[in-house]
């Protein structure tokens, strides 16, 4: 039986990864930040029974000592570096956590491996955020790199760090850059839940207003559920390589909020532009744009060209964006 370490395994991608490496077989440890309330995040959407299959040990990535630990204990095949302070916003705001937290974990696991765990297998979580302002569109995995925000920054450490110890001490140390993916367990903080959670409210009863920011923003969004898959396949490989990972379509932020509410029975009308745009439903206003959730730098236009992953790894997106738009707010409203 494979054995397989998930760091940040009670986030979204934990979630799915958490599931998907049990249907494979694998014996599962997940590594759960410590907190007061001993909370499992997204593994308590789990059923118990999947949750007592996992190994959970609690700590910090940012403790070396305690990452040397776990990974010389568990002797893992596999390790999925998914642990990070990922909001994007956030990192404008808290650079120096961001920058500790994904920084220096990331440098403590690669540093174990090569120290007491040399043939075990390691997935770096990269982001499409480290393209930033990107010179051409689509981006590939030789696209150069120009991150602009904290948390950009923090990845490309990471992404770096991962390729150094490849090259300097042969671990094998894959980078995944992936493209913005979501689904029903996303964190309410981040724009596409924030916009299916506020629809469906909205579906039953609430009569508030949704604030946004840049309704102009463009993603390439896909499912997080088909992005897990891609992670094991990097894996699987004879050599570790980088890999894109994304739909190659993309959205606006208003196409997603369209999209939402309409699942929710309810067709937007847009009146007004720039920071005056404003959706009514019925004409009642229900959408509206605020400055406080603009970012101070806007990475745009990312567009995934993930042809070698496509050709490499067998791998492709299996979910349309209105299909993960539907399953999002379907999910929420029966939450609600």
């Amino acid at each position: 039986m494979k054995k397989a370490l998930v760091t940040g395994i009670t986030g979204q991608d934990g979630y799915f990864m958490a599931q998907f490496l049990l249907d494979k077989g694998y014996d599962v440890t997940g590594i759960v930040r410590r907190n007061r309330d001993m909370r499992l995040g997204t593994l308590e959407m789990l059923p118990r029974e999947t949750v007592q299959r996992i190994k959970l040990e609690h700590g910090d990535v940012t403790d070396a000592q305690f990452i040397n630990n776990v990974i010389k204990a568990t002797e893992p095949d596999e390790i999925y570096h998914l642990a990070a302070q990922s909001f994007v916003g956030y990192s404008f705001h808290n650079p120096q956590a961001t920058l500790e937290t994904n920084i220096i974990g990331t440098l403590n696991i690669v540093n174990a491996v090569k120290e007491v765990s040399p043939k075990s297998r390691f997935y770096f979580a990269g982001t499409s955020e480290l393209y930033g302002t990107a010179e051409k569109v689509p981006q590939d995995e030789s696209t150069p790199f120009h991150p602009r925000s904290p948390y950009a920054i923090s990845k490309l450490a990471g992404y770096w760090l991962t390729k150094n110890y490849r090259e300097a001490y042969g671990i094998f140390g894959a980078n995944g850059i992936l493209f913005n993916h979501e689904s029903e367990v996303r964190g309410p903080e981040f724009v596409t839940r924030k916009i299916s959670l506020a629809a469906a409210r909205m579906h039953n009863g609430s009569r508030e207003v949704l604030e946004l920011g840049n309704m102009n923003a463009r993603k390439d969004w896909g499912y997080a559920k088909d992005y897990v898959e891609g992670m094991w396949l990097m894996m699987q490989q004879k050599e570790p390589d980088d890999f894109v990972l994304g739909t190659g379509v993309l959205h606006t932020v208003r196409d997603f909020v369209e999209g939402a509410f309409e699942v929710a029975g309810m067709n937007i009308e847009w009146k007004g532009n720039d920071m005056n745009e404003k959706g009514f439903y019925n004409g009642r206003e229900v959408v509206s744009v605020s400055s406080k959730f603009f970012r101070p730098l806007e990475a745009d236009n990312m567009l995934a060209d993930y042809s070698k992953a496509k050709r490499l790894l067998g791998w492709k997106p299996k979910t349309t964006f209105e299909e993960l738009v539907k399953l999002m707010v379907e999910s929420d409203i029966k939450k609600a």
